[in-house]
C-alpha cells in the first residue's frame, strides 16, 4: 500500500485578480491560492478553469506572504486551507497562555 502525495514543498500562485507595475510585470491580486504547477487545482481543491484563477506560475507562494512577501501590495487575503496545506503553522505555537488561573 503507497502513501499518497504528501505536502508540496513549493508551490507558485493564482489569484482572483491581476495588477501590472510600470514595467508591464504581472502582480497577483484580490485572494491568492497556493497552486502546484502542473496541476489542474489549488493545494485547497479548487479547479483553476471553474473558478476562473488567473495563474502567476513565476510568483512562489512566499512572496505572497504579507509579513514578507515582495508580490503582497495588492492581495486582500490567502486562502486559509492553503495556508494550512503549505505548512503555514507548523512549529508554530498556535495560542498563549497570559494571565493562568490559581
Amino acid at each position: 500500500m503507497g502513501r499518497g502525495p504528501g505536502r508540496p514543498t513549493s508551490a507558485s500562485v493564482v489569484a482572483t485578480d491581476e495588477t501590472t507595475d510600470l514595467d508591464g510585470a504581472r502582480s497577483p491580486a484580490g485572494e491568492v491560492h497556493a497552486w502546484v504547477p502542473g496541476t489542474n487545482q489549488t493545494v485547497c481543491g479548487l479547479a483553476l478553469s471553474r473558478e476562473r484563477l488567473l495563474r502567476f506560475s513565476h510568483v512562489p507562494w512566499a512572496e505572497v506572504q504579507p509579513a514578507t512577501g515582495t508580490h503582497a501590495d495588492a492581495v486582500t487575503s490567502l486562502c486559509p486551507r492553503c495556508a494550512a496545506g503549505m505548512g503555514a503553522r507548523r512549529g508554530e505555537k498556535r495560542w498563549k497562555r497570559v494571565d493562568p488561573r490559581p
